[in-house]
């Protein structure tokens, strides 16, 4: 099965401590800058980073929804990881700081299908997915800079 990854990074003018604990906080700030393609948002165990455990719907497409049960790990200290229980996704988001505050990268990876359908996993579903990040961050920044 080939490995899909969708990607994406935003410049936040916001000092990354900031930014980095907004990103850990799945009890206040993550059901906040969650977009409209996420429904059904549950915080099930933790609230804070490492230990965490989350539950939502993402509707990728308009015919795929996809239920995720997010369990969070933080290997480093710039690094979360977001690890689907239900699927072979994973979500590492890294805020490290820049000169105009912080740079948040948001990554997902996930095992696609093979054959006709996998190609068009593998064409389609990345983009989509980036719009759907890029929407997040947007989000993210206006929580970050006090504009949400």
């Amino acid at each position: 099965m080939p490995q899909v990854t969708a990607a994406v990074e935003r410049q936040i003018p916001a000092p990354a401590d900031r930014v980095r604990a907004l990103v850990e906080d799945y009890a206040e700030a993550r059901p906040k800058i969650l977009p409209a393609q996420f429904s059904d948002y549950r915080l099930l165990e933790g609230g804070t980073g490492d230990g965490t455990t989350a539950a939502w719907k993402l509707q990728a497409t308009k015919k795929r929804v996809r239920d995720v049960k997010a369990v969070v790990s933080k290997p480093e200290p710039a690094t979360l990881v977001e690890t689907d229980q239900n699927s072979s996704m994973a979500t590492t988001w890294t805020v490290t700081t820049s000169d105009g505050g912080s740079v948040v990268r948001v990554q997902t990876t996930w095992q696609g299908a093979t054959g006709i359908g996998g190609f068009f996993e593998r064409t389609f579903a990345p983009g989509g997915l980036r719009r759907i990040y890029d929407d997040m961050l947007a989000n993210l920044e206006q929580l970050a800079t006090g504009q949400r």
